[in-house]
Parts: structure tokens; C-alpha cells; sequence
């Protein structure tokens, strides 16, 4: 998957996002052993500093852990993934909810285009 990154925020938020999508999707499931800090930068085309510092916040987060020997491993908490997993989702309702608002949507046509459209992003 090829890493498109928008100049307007700070990268290395923007790498914790996309690998934390990563991780709450499965993609890198849990106790899975991540690239290394210089291949995901070679990837991303930046500098391993600015994926050190996404690592870090990882980490930080419990999203991650180093082993002394093996490198960095996704989470085994489950707990933790599912709670990063709502996060993001309450994050992507609350940024859907606010551009229908600008739309001029009321709460109720808001939630009837919802129940309406029922997940059929086919059309």
C-alpha cells in the first residue's frame, strides 16, 4: 500500500494513524513482529527519526512493544486494540457528523440518511 502523506499535518501523526489503522484492522495482527524502524522510513520515504518518534508514541500508547530481542511486536492486549479501535471509529462519526452539520443536516435527517443508506456504498 503505497503512503500518502498531506504536508499540512505533522508526518510522524500521521504514520502513528495509518500504522495504528494497521493494527485495529488486522493487517498486523496481534503479537505480529513489525518491519524495522529504517524499513518502514525506506517505505514512507521519511527519516527514520520521524518513524522512531511514531514508534515512541506507539509504544506510549500500548499500542506496540519492544522485546529486547526481536524487535517490536504488536500488542497481545486485545482489550487495548479494541479500545484503539473505537477510538478511531467514535473519531470518524464525530468528522462525519460535523461535515453534515455544515451540510445544514439536522440531527434526525442525519440519522435517517443513515438507516437509508444502510451501509450501501455501492451506489
Amino acid at each position: 500500500m503505497a503512503w500518502t502523506l498531506d504536508s499540512d499535518r505533522p508526518i510522524y501523526a500521521q504514520i502513528v494513524e495509518r500504522l495504528k489503522l494497521q493494527i485495529v484492522s488486522g493487517n498486523y495482527p496481534p503479537g505480529a513482529r513489525l518491519p524495522s524502524v529504517r524499513e518502514l522510513a525506506a517505505q514512507a520515504s521519511v527519516n527514520p527519526n520521524t518513524m522512531q518518534k511514531a514508534f515512541t508514541e506507539l509504544e506510549r500508547t500500548g499500542l506496540i512493544v519492544t522485546l529486547r530481542t526481536s524487535g517490536r511486536i504488536v500488542t497481545q492486549d486485545g482489550e487495548r486494540i479494541a479500545v484503539a479501535r473505537r477510538e478511531l471509529a467514535q473519531e470518524q462519526v464525530r468528522l462525519f457528523w460535523e461535515q453534515m452539520t455544515q451540510l445544514g443536516y439536522d440531527r434526525e435527517q442525519i440519522l435517517s440518511l443513515l438507516l437509508e443508506t444502510g451501509g450501501n456504498t455501492h451506489e
